[in-house]
């Protein structure tokens, strides 16, 4: 007899269901791709434009339509930083319903456009993080095509680990591509292996250091407020210097990532800013607090919801530093190449031209409300769940660690912190869940309870001298991290750099076969 039968339900309203459930998951999937189309097509709009703009500029020869082809480049380059790396600013807070996958959009292209305009910067470095020695590259000419292959090898990779849904680092996208672009224009004698070994460094000290610091934050969070008898009266006295310390925080990280563009305060005035926020902060949070948990119930997830503001002004806060400071990635060899193809030659800096800063601006905005709601569903609700304080422990976790990092001079990925947070508060949480002890059943008396002799029906327990025995059941371990997400990540970081310089590599070597001027 079918299944369907046995439990009573018609077997040809059980086939109907099953149809109609094939039937949805083919719209999805229609949407799904209707949508990807959709956002190919603006994509390549987009890039369209930017070609029609830098025709526009005028200008004759050969380097001239470097400076055409090099703009195509920065802008595919600025997309897909916009449909990768974004997603670590807002991921959490998408994840754990604090906002909206359209308000997380709206916020993230804004202030990441208003980052990269406002506090981008008009000088810029042509070679990321000095790992080459431009002296060594020899011609302008080779270095237009070195810069150009390196930055088409990186959009190309970050394109891949985005569609296979693994947030990776630009900026180790782009040092892998320079690497692999300098070694074969000046050589491996060129190439500044002290800084990749720090690099490389990174690779392991970022997502470890960002999952113990959101750890040690949840972990305070659960003994501290989640686990006391009177959670609103806990939280009251503990939300506010919580919420104080990712205010100055964030102070410090603007001031030290996101201005550092166009201001430079020394030390003591950047803590003291830090220090200020803090106190404002707690003055007015805690008032605040007391008003909104008056009419709250004395639940976690009443509890849970105090921390909606602080995770859309940290979402917003992420997207603006990351807008000033990894533009760079997309317009730093940008501007080395027009700077190079105006007859300016080979230089470590460069005045950045506004309509670079734009391209790059607009890229990394369209790239992230086209393409970036799938890496923000990878981080926010792929990884494992999150609710709002825990992603609230992920935001304050980026902070700190790149505080700490830089005061201890430890090379690190805003990248990697946000997904190594996201692991480690969702690690934390199954190893709490497995310590607890389970509840044992209410009615100990019942037959699946219990091993009941031979041809005893009832479910009442037996009498005589046969005593009761409990089944001896093994508890199975609950997995609260889906570790295929974790693997698959894990050797996207991995791959980057090589991965990167081996392409840069062979785009180089090809233009230069097909391009004779740079032979």
């Amino acid at each position: 007899m079918p299944r369907a039968a046995r439990r009573g339900v018609p077997v040809a309203s059980h086939a109907l269901d099953k149809d109609l459930k094939r039937l949805s998951q083919i719209e999805k999937a229609t949407r799904q791709l209707g949508g990807f189309k959709t956002g190919v097509g603006i994509g390549g709009l987009f890039l369209i434009g930017v070609l029609v703009f830098t025709l526009t500029l005028g200008g004759q020869g050969e380097s001239y339509w470097f400076v055409v082809v090099a703009g195509v480049i920065g802008a595919y380059m600025a997309l897909n930083i916009g449909a990768n790396d974004v997603a670590n600013n807002v991921g959490p807070a998408v994840g754990s319903r604090a906002l909206s996958m359209v308000g997380a959009l709206a916020i993230a292209a804004s202030c990441e456009a208003a980052g990269a305009i406002v506090a981008g910067g008009d000088v810029v470095s042509t070679i990321s993080k000095g790992i080459v020695d431009p002296e060594r590259v020899g011609d302008a000419d080779t270095f237009i095509l070195a810069m150009m292959a390196s930055l088409l090898a990186a959009a190309v990779w970050v394109n891949v680990a985005t569609w296979i849904g693994a947030p990776v680092s630009t900026t180790h996208a782009v040092v892998g591509g320079v690497v692999g672009a300098g070694m074969v224009a000046a050589g491996p004698d060129a190439i500044a292996w002290d800084t990749m070994r720090s690099i490389a460094a990174s690779w392991v000290i970022s997502p470890i250091l960002g999952g113990l610091v959101a750890c040690a934050f949840l972990a305070f969070i659960k003994v501290a407020i989640l686990y006391q008898r009177d959670r609103i009266g806990a939280a009251r006295r503990w939300i506010p210097p919580l919420i104080a310390v990712l205010a100055a925080c964030f102070t410090i990280y603007l001031v030290l990532k996101g201005l550092a563009h166009v201001w430079r305060p020394p030390l003591a005035v950047t803590l003291g800013l830090g220090l200020a926020a803090g106190v404002a902060t707690q003055l007015v949070m805690k008032p605040a607090i007391a008003r909104q948990s008056a009419f709250l119930e004395n639940r976690r997830k009443a509890v849970s919801s105090m921390f909606t503001l602080p995770l859309i002004a940290s979402a917003a806060l992420l997207s603006f530093a990351h807008g000033a400071n990894d533009v760079a990635n997309a317009v730093g060899p940008l501007a080395a190449i027009v700077h190079a193809a105006a007859g300016n030659g080979v230089a470590t800096q460069v005045t950045l031209p506004w309509w670079v800063l734009v391209v790059g601006a607009m890229g990394i905005s369209f790239g992230l409300v086209l393409f970036g709601p799938k890496l923000i569903r990878t981080v926010g609700e792929k990884i494992t769940k999150l609710d709002q304080t825990r992603a609230f422990c992920v935001a304050l976790s980026a902070a700190v660690t790149v505080l700490v990092a830089s005061a201890l001079g430890l090379p690190v990925s805003s990248t990697h912190i946000a997904v190594g947070g996201v692991f480690g508060v969702g690690f934390l949480r199954e190893y709490w869940v497995n310590l607890r002890p389970r509840a044992l059943p209410r009615r100990s008396t019942m037959r699946s309870d219990y091993h009941l002799p031979l041809g005893e029906t009832s479910l009442a327990p037996p009498t005589g001298p046969v005593p009761l025995r409990p089944k001896r059941r093994k508890a199975k371990k609950r997995r609260l991290v889906r570790r295929r997400h974790l693997q698959t990540i894990v050797a996207a970081w991995l791959v980057t750099v090589p991965l990167s310089a081996l392409l840069a590599a062979g785009i180089f070597l090809g233009l230069r076969a097909a391009i004779p001027l740079a032979s």
